[in-house]
């Protein structure tokens, strides 16, 4: 009867005739307790934090949803107690029943108490642990003091551990939005790290994107050494050899036609590296038999502290960064500075084993005898790589839009070769791979150390130019370079003659490697939009060529023999935008189809056109609001920020949906205006290149009389953010005086906008006439401050308010748009309680817009009732109306 009166809330509130809810009956209490976090699309997005105690769901909303940072204390209010049966709710609450909206399961697993559950409950001092597939360690739920509210307000605090992250780094909400139904039958990992993801659903990956989880439990006990291995049937006995040339993969364009009797891993971000274990020692090599034992003691200890079988052992050595994602420029200097304690081994394959020779069984009965082998060492410093359970477009995606390099797929049934063959195959997310480096050039500016790397690929047996790259570096990487380059200088050219070769460069001897990733290459052999990652030294430099990708093969192709079939020039397309982009529930279409996705648009910020598309998809309600029947302009920058632009009134919409074209009566004697009518269509013009969206002051419903005034704050030469901040202020005062009520948003580059909304009174002149008005009162009363004419001579150290936006057929960069400047600042609504915070008016970034979500178009919650005439502003000013 508790557990009925308990419930009696929940089931007053709902129909279930109506709503697909449980009600509860017949619920039993889980053999372990369990939370869940539901991602809820009511009224206004929020998360339903549930832990299940005394037979029900306690219950609490949290409008932000939980965070790894502990100086986040996020409200919590609590809500009434949920049924046990909740925890597998998924789907949409229906329109005019309580909470209607769409619900997922955000996470879900089991939670275990600090100390007393039911003392800290009813002391308001709930402090717990979670094993979640996406939240872990421990929490605390705190009630404050209320104050009288219908609902109990909590907070939910992280507790410091070693899950935390400060929020700067790491977003949970943010990035990894997407439900773990499919991932709910299988239990959440107890004790290890959270799921890894990045804005994208993760199709049968591994429960971390690069950390192992444990082996099938259904694997026997570790052997050790001194046990004998079950050998797989195949095995020839055999003595240990010195040495063992690794097996290659071939680069190839797309996964294979027939994707049966393939497997996919992880394509590491590492080193390649065998380690020999005899029976007294463990060496480990790079893939050009280069003994590294040395550098690596810790993984050294750890080998030997399995106690493995003796054999060869084939795997990559990684660092993983703060995401949990392989970083090659911190593994690079944990080398460097012979710091590789943190280093992290994923063992893939074991071509010896135990006095026999595997090279001949078949991959899938090697990888079991492995993953038997290693089933107690997934958490250490030595793993199992893990193979996924997907197809191989969901994979790739997957893995692509977590931030790895690519996937690795093997043939299940092929043999271990000691060369590069195609029964093992790279499938990269971009371009990337290793370079000569053959010069490089001055700094400029304050820049340290060099300007940028001069890069080549070997072809028919000549050194030949590949482009030059001068982004990825920090200042104490560019100073050691320089160093390391000093000492290799050389005055001949090591390069084939080339009329795109940079002028009174520094030439080197071409012996050190670039790892480089780049958007494509172009049909004059350079590479586009290049991003250093970090030297190698485990490749000799004469067999660096132009990786080219060649045909996938197909299953039945079982020999040594390269797979033949017609090479890619130029950039191969990355599949995970073409074969099923795996995108979270509701952010991208299916439908929409992303050309060049991983082409980096804005250098400055590492931002790729498909980060600008989701960012569009992220912000598209919110920005449909300031674009819904107004006439647009766009700027495209189909060569990204760094090249030329495109201001675009006017287009052919076939390939647009969701743009249509205006009653071209509406701006006599031109083409027919553009509208972007939906979601739909941001987006589409988002994969049609758009970065920028600027809007005209007027609706198409009555084009000839605006319904608002702007004010655009254009800072001169010389002028600091203080005083931008302060004119917003003196517009602020001037504009109230006048009765008028201004708003206001930052305009993503580098000053603000002023608006006021007004009714549709007034045509375009008299508007456009009375904002001239206001600012040459500005200018007049302050002229130390204020400038009324444009041009960059006459606003040194002053301010230009810009007020021939408000003239027909102009226009200005509408709220949420991105805009086409380095860094892609964003033009966001704020509120003037805010404006001393702002930092900048690219104060956020489409890389940060999602701090922002939160508060939306709050701020401007009342512009659409606060529209004025001008009548009375009029008067105050001493306007009269032209003709008058």
């Amino acid at each position: 009867m508790a557990e009925l009166e308990s419930l009696k809330t929940y089931r007053a509130k709902r129909n279930f005739g109506k709503t697909p809810e449980p009600s509860g009956q017949g619920d039993v209490s889980s053999a372990e307790p369990t939370f869940v976090v539901q991602k809820h699309w009511a009224s206004r997005l929020h998360y339903d934090f549930r832990l299940e105690l005394d037979g029900v769901m306690k219950s609490w909303a949290v409008p932000k949803g939980p965070s790894f940072d502990p100086s986040d204390k996020r409200m919590a209010v609590q809500v009434e107690d949920h049924p046990i049966s909740y925890n597998t709710f998924e789907g949409e609450i229906p329109a005019n029943q309580y909470g209607a909206g769409k619900v997922i399961i955000w996470d879900k697993g089991s939670w275990q108490p600090v100390t007393d559950a039911h003392k800290g409950y009813a002391d308001g001092n709930l402090k717990f642990e979670l094993h979640g597939h996406k939240l872990h360690g421990k929490w605390a739920l705190v009630r404050m003091k209320g104050r009288g509210e219908k609902q109990v307000p909590w907070l939910l605090i992280k507790e410091k551990d070693s899950f935390a992250r400060p929020a700067g780094d790491f977003s949970v909400v943010d990035e990894m939005p997407d439900s773990v139904k499919a991932l709910s039958d299988r239990p959440a990992p107890v004790g290890g790290e959270p799921l890894k993801e990045n804005r994208t659903k993760t199709a049968g990956l591994p429960k971390t994107a690069a950390t192992a989880a444990p082996a099938s439990s259904k694997a026997s006990k570790s052997i050790r050494g001194d046990a004998k291995p079950e050998l797989p049937t195949g095995a020839l006995k055999a003595s240990l050899p010195d040495l063992v040339k690794p097996q290659l993969a071939v680069l190839v364009d797309k996964p294979p036609a027939d994707p049966e009797g393939w497997i996919y891993e992880i394509k590491f971000d590492g080193y390649r590296l065998l380690a020999r274990i005899s029976e007294n020692k463990v060496q480990l090599f790079t893939r050009n038999a280069n003994d590294w034992t040395s550098k690596m003691p810790a993984l050294q200890q750890a080998l030997q502290a399995l106690a493995l079988p003796p054999g060869w052992y084939d795997g990559e050595v990684v660092v993983l960064g703060d995401n949990g994602i392989p970083n090659f420029q911190d593994l690079q200097q944990s080398f460097d500075t012979a710091r590789t304690a943190n280093l992290i081994y994923y063992v893939f394959d074991v071509p010896f084993c135990g006095g026999h020779d595997l090279r001949k069984v078949p991959l899938t009965e090697r990888r079991a005898l492995l993953a038997q082998l290693l089933h107690n060492a997934n958490t250490g410093s030595v793993r199992f790589s893990q193979e996924f359970a997907a197809s191989a477009g969901d994979v790739v995606a997957s893995a692509c839009q977590l931030g790895l390099e690519g996937v690795i797929g093997k043939r299940a049934n092929s043999p271990y070769e000691a060369r590069r063959s195609p029964n093992w195959i790279k499938l990269k997310c971009g371009q990337r791979q290793e370079f000569v480096i053959g010069g490089f050039t001055d700094p400029q500016g304050s820049r340290l150390g060099l300007g940028a790397l001069l890069l080549g690929v070997h072809q028919d047996g000549v050194l030949v130019y590949a482009g030059s790259v001068g982004t990825g570096f920090n200042d104490r990487l560019l100073t050691d370079l320089r160093q390391q380059l000093n000492a290799i200088e050389t005055d001949r050219s090591p390069f084939a003659p080339s009329k795109d070769l940079p002028r009174k460069p520094h030439w080197v001897k071409p012996t050190l490697l670039a790892e480089v990733s780049f958007g494509e290459w172009t049909q004059s052999g350079r590479i586009r939009h290049p991003v250093f990652h970090g030297l190698r030294d485990d490749k000799k430099a004469e067999t660096i060529v132009r990786e080219t990708p060649q045909a996938a093969p197909s299953t039945a192709r079982t020999s040594a023999k390269p797979a033949e079939g017609k090479t890619v020039r130029g950039r191969a397309k990355p599949v995970a935008a073409e074969a099923g982009q795996a995108e979270p529930e509701g952010l991208l279409p299916a439908s929409l189809r992303v050309t060049n996705p991983d082409r980096v648009i804005d250098p400055a910020s590492g931002t790729r056109k498909i980060d600008l598309v989701r960012y569009y998809a992220l912000v598209g309600e919110l920005m449909m609001e300031h674009l819904k029947g107004r006439p647009v302009a766009m700027v495209r920058a189909p060569e990204g920020v760094p090249g030329e632009l495109f201001f675009q009134k006017h287009a052919d919409v076939k390939k647009l949906p969701g743009v249509c074209q205006l009653d071209p009566a509406l701006y006599m004697s031109h083409p027919p205006m553009l509208e972007i009518a939906s979601k739909e269509g941001l987006l589409s013009v988002a994969q049609w290149n758009v970065i920028e969206i600027h809007t005209q002051n007027a609706v198409a419903s009555s084009f000839d009389k605006p319904d608002r005034m702007v004010f655009d704050l254009d800072p001169g030469e010389g002028v600091e953010w203080g005083q931008i901040l302060e004119a917003a202020e003196l517009m602020k005062m001037f504009l109230e005086e006048l009765g008028l009520v201004p708003f206001l948003k930052t305009s993503g580059g580098k000053g603000l906008h002023v608006l006021v909304p007004l009714k549709k009174q007034l045509d375009w002149d008299t508007v456009k006439d009375f904002s001239e008005a206001v600012v040459a009162h500005l200018a007049q009363t302050l002229p130390q401050r204020f400038v009324l004419k444009s041009g960059p001579k006459n606003r040194v150290g002053k301010i230009f308010i810009d007020y021939l936006r408000n003239g027909l057929g102009a226009t200005t960069v509408a709220a949420w748009s991105a805009r086409s400047r380095p860094g892609l600042g964003i033009s966001v609504p704020v509120d003037w309680s805010e404006l001393k915070s702002l930092k900048g008016g690219d104060h956020w970034t489409v890389k940060i817009a999602h701090t922002r979500l939160d508060k939306g178009n709050a701020p401007w919650s009342a512009y659409a009732k606060s529209a004025l005439g001008l009548s009375s502003a009029m008067k105050a000013l001493g306007f009269k109306k032209p003709g008058r």
